[in-house]
């Protein structure tokens, strides 16, 4: 069965392409979510042009959908998309019920491997009880891949994490039957390898993942910033730091490549989701992305804040995915 993905940048109701299905996706600004396939809708404004968009993953034929606990999913013999949400309260308490749920579904499912995942909560900079919202959130999902069994460093899954303007704790993940491949940057200490300065417990993700989906090699980018090494970079300078994000772009794609049987993706021929913090950048960061991979690029720009308060931009990214054609 094979996967496609496709990015409706229309508002309102979705057009998807004749003879796909859903399979799930994620869902930003004013879109409402239809039909049984899980699509998350985020509470994060659309910007340059649109007043909301979907990013989809579609089938070749229709997946089974349904419920196991607090998670909604739809599956194929190959791949499971689901989502689950939880009104978070303390959300450390609340990341770690979320991801356990997540992989409890995939063990009664009989699919093993978590490949991407994408998390949203409100107010992710704040500090609660003394702690970051986010610096929460990392503990509570080592939590859960530790107490799961799964390891919590090396083969864990690509992933972004985003503040969003209000709602609950919101993720959603695609997973799979067969092994994948977790790619890193060379320009960035692993995530899960930082110093305890960024939290008592670190970011459980991979840079990016490969995985054979549907006959074809995908790539899986992570939400990616203008980090080098460990640290931040170019503090206040939206210019400086799309350059920079673009670079580990191009860095992590060229290591995905390296590894023995990868495929040589290129970032020209990638879909993208664009996170600004700030309305008002969106449009210098779009110009500065289509000047780096072509004025054709397929991207959508979303208001979100990025996991770090001094980081403006995040940019993740999926290649080798065939596109659906609209109707």
């Amino acid at each position: 069965m094979g996967v496609r993905l496709y990015h409706d940048l229309s508002a309102g109701e979705r057009r998807v392409p004749r003879g796909t299905h859903v399979l799930g996706g994620v869902a930003y600004g004013d879109v409402a979510a239809s039909g049984e396939a899980p699509v998350l809708t985020v509470d994060a404004p659309v910007l340059a042009g649109a007043s909301g968009a979907t990013s989809l993953l579609l089938t070749d034929r229709p997946g089974r959908c349904g419920n196991h606990g607090p998670v909604r999913y739809c599956a194929t013999d190959e791949l499971v998309f689901g989502v689950v949400r939880l009104h978070d309260g303390a959300l450390e308490a609340a990341t770690a019920r979320a991801y356990g749920a997540v992989f409890e579904a995939l063990d009664a499912l009989g699919y093993p491997t978590l490949l991407r995942a994408w998390n949203y909560m409100a107010q992710i900079n704040e500090v609660a009880d003394g702690v970051e919202r986010y610096r929460q959130f990392n503990a509570g999902r080592q939590a859960a891949f530790a107490a799961s069994g799964r390891p919590r460093s090396g083969r864990v899954p690509a992933a972004c994490a985003l503040g969003t303007r209000a709602g609950p704790l919101s993720v959603a993940f695609l997973a799979g039957v067969t092994p994948f491949v977790p790619v890193e940057n060379p320009r960035q200490v692993s995530a899960y390898h930082y110093p305890p300065e960024y939290g008592d417990l670190s970011p459980t993700f991979s840079r990016a993942g490969l995985a054979r989906v549907g006959g074809v090699d995908a790539l899986f980018v992570s939400g990616t910033a203008a980090i080098v090494g460990h640290a931040s970079l170019h503090a206040n300078d939206i210019d400086a730091q799309t350059r920079e994000t673009l670079a580990n772009l191009e860095a992590v794609v060229d290591a995905a490549g390296a590894y023995p049987g990868g495929v040589r993706h290129r970032l020209e021929h990638m879909d993208f989701t664009v996170y600004v913090r700030h309305a008002e950048d969106a449009g210098r960061v779009m110009a500065l992305l289509r000047a780096h991979v072509g004025e054709a690029a397929r991207a959508i720009c979303v208001q979100a804040d990025v996991c770090r308060a001094e980081l403006l931009v995040e940019i993740e990214a999926v290649g080798g995915l065939p596109r659906g054609t609209e109707t």
